[in-house]
């Protein structure tokens, strides 16, 4: 497919760039299948929209405060957001150190072996460039003096997109109110909207919850750059689908129940844990229009990016009408992207 054919105005206003005081007040487009106008409502009445039996299935992986602003002992500034830590890498030269993958800016003057370090001179924090892996990514190693997700708080910042220009006064407003491990580079932003009362509400109902586990990294946030679709390369993530989470599905399912995900990060842990026959492990799952759906039935998600893998996704869940949806929306002036409004869509049948 052309990746043009992904291609959507989005004008710069619509670009949410705060989130909203009430995380449940964003508003809902709900898709009402083909040839009907959406009805639009807001998060918080999500359960209503829910029937009892339907099963809600979460991402709770948690942000780390990932990017760090840091200089050469030249004084030269540098950015690196970190990616992923490399397990089965052991730190050169270092042992109390971890490797991990990351992107770097100016990636061309930081040659390997530069040292970067706070600007603030601290010298609790050394990160160290390694090897260049390719589109701007880079192996890094972290030289923490003490714990170093305290230290990571301490330096790091979240990484917000970069059409988020906006400074985020609370960096819980980064995370989901059930976010557990911390080891994502972005959010699952889907899952910000809800909220204790939400969730309270859905168990009133009758439906259920479960939980996966996507660390968001490059795979979900890499723009397609390839004109062809299919040549778009997708970076792996990893995933985890506990047993329980599985079973919940299937039970689900088999009682004429809807698996409903809480956005395309759930989507993808889920399916792969489907198409790969392992519950955990690392996905480069791209799913694209004609994709065979094993899980999923319903998709709590936000609108997304013109020519992203994401909206690849969309259209794969619902044809090409995702485009009505969107025009509507923006007819409507929803507010777009991760600090924007959502949309609950039924997977096309």
């Amino acid at each position: 497919m052309d990746t043009a054919a992904f291609d959507y105005e989005l004008p710069e206003e619509r670009i949410a760039q705060h989130p909203l005081v009430e995380r449940d007040a964003a508003r809902l487009l709900v898709d009402r299948g083909p040839g009907r106008p959406p009805d639009h409502r807001v998060v918080r009445d999500l359960p209503e929209l829910l029937e009892p039996g339907d099963l809600v299935v979460v991402n709770t992986t948690r942000v780390l405060p990932a990017r760090l602003h840091l200089r050469k002992a030249t004084g030269g500034a540098a950015e690196v957001l970190l990616l992923e830590r490399v397990e089965a890498a052991a730190a050169a030269g270092d042992p109390g150190g971890t490797v991990w993958e990351a992107l770097v800016r100016p990636s061309r003057k930081l040659p390997p072996g530069t040292e970067l370090r706070p600007p603030d001179g601290g010298d609790d924090l050394v990160v160290v460039t390694g090897e260049d892996l390719g589109e701007g990514r880079r192996l890094v190693e972290l030289r923490t003096a003490g714990d170093e997700l305290t230290t990571l708080e301490c330096h790091g910042e979240m990484p917000l997109p970069p059409y988020i220009t906006a400074r985020l006064d609370d960096p819980e407003r980064y995370q989901t109110v059930f976010s557990r491990r911390p080891g994502s580079a972005a959010a699952p932003t889907a899952g910000l909207h809800l909220t204790p009362e939400v969730l309270a509400h859905l168990d009133e109902r009758g439906v259920q919850r479960a939980e996966v586990e996507l660390v968001v990294g490059l795979g979900t946030f890499r723009p397609i750059t390839a004109e062809v679709v299919e040549d778009h390369v997708m970076h792996s993530e990893q995933y985890r689908v506990p047993a329980a989470t599985a079973e919940a599905c299937a039970r689900t399912r088999a009682a004429g129940g809807r698996v409903v995900a809480v956005g395309t990060t759930a989507v993808r842990a889920l399916e792969s844990a489907a198409v790969r026959g392992e519950p955990e492990g690392r996905t480069d799952l791209f799913i694209t229009p004609g994709y065979r759906w094993q899980v999923v039935d319903r998709l709590l998600t936000n609108f997304h990016l013109p020519r992203s893998s994401l909206l690849v996704m969309i259209e794969a869940f619902v044809g090409p009408r995702w485009r009505d949806l969107y025009t509507a929306a923006l007819d409507e002036r929803y507010r777009f992207l991760s600090f924007g409004d959502a949309m609950l869509i039924e997977r096309k049948r």
